[in-house]
C-alpha cells in the first residue's frame, strides 16, 4: 500500500520509527515532512498528506504532531479525508471498519513508539466493513461534509462585513 506520511515540529522525534514500521510492513511511504523539529504549521503539512490520498496517490496517510487533535481536526476539514486519532489499537481499526477512515493522526506527546507500532499495524490491516449500515453511516458523513461547503459557498457569495463573514 502506499502511504502518505506528513508530521509537523512537534511530531519529528516519532517519525523515524514510524517510517521504519511502515517499511517493515511492506508499504511504500510519500514523505511531505517536516524534515527536523524547526516549527511548522500542522495544517500545511496536513494538507499537502492529505491531498495525495484525495486525488488516489495514496491509500491511506499517516499524521504525527503533539497531541494528534491539531492535526485531526486540520484532516477532517478536507473533503474526502475521514481522519481518526490513533491512540490506541481498538479505535485504530475500528475507525476503518465501521467508519471508512483514510488517516490516522497519531500524538507523539502522548503515545512511544510501541503504541505507535500496534496502532499504525492495526488501521493499515483493517477494512472497511460495508454492510448496510455502515455504508449509510459513511454516507451521512459525506452528507455532512457537503452541506459544510455548501454553506460555505453560500456566505462566500455574501458580501464580507467588518470583522469577517456574517
Amino acid at each position: 500500500m502506499r502511504i502518505s506520511l506528513g508530521n509537523d515540529h512537534a511530531g519529528f522525534a516519532l517519525k523515524e520509527h514510524v517510517v521504519n514500521v511502515l517499511h517493515s510492513l511492506g508499504h511504500e511511504v510519500l514523505d511531505h515532512g517536516t524534515r527536523d523539529d524547526s516549527p511548522v504549521d500542522f495544517p500545511d503539512i496536513t494538507a499537502a498528506t492529505c491531498e495525495v490520498v484525495r486525488r488516489g496517490i495514496a491509500e491511506r496517510a499517516v499524521l504525527i504532531c503533539g497531541t494528534g487533535v491539531g492535526a485531526v481536526m486540520a484532516a477532517n476539514k478536507i473533503p474526502g479525508i475521514r481522519a481518526a486519532l490513533g491512540h490506541d489499537v481498538y479505535s485504530a481499526h475500528q475507525s476503518v471498519e465501521h467508519d471508512d477512515a483514510n488517516c490516522i493522526v497519531l500524538g507523539a506527546w502522548l503515545i512511544g513508539p510501541a503504541i505507535a507500532t500496534e496502532t499504525i499495524t492495526a488501521f493499515l490491516a483493517a477494512t472497511f466493513d460495508a454492510d448496510e449500515d455502515t455504508q449509510r453511516r459513511v454516507e451521512k458523513l459525506h452528507q455532512l461534509e457537503l452541506s459544510g461547503a455548501l454553506e460555505l459557498l453560500g456566505r462566500a457569495q455574501q458580501p464580507i462585513e467588518a470583522g469577517g463573514l456574517r
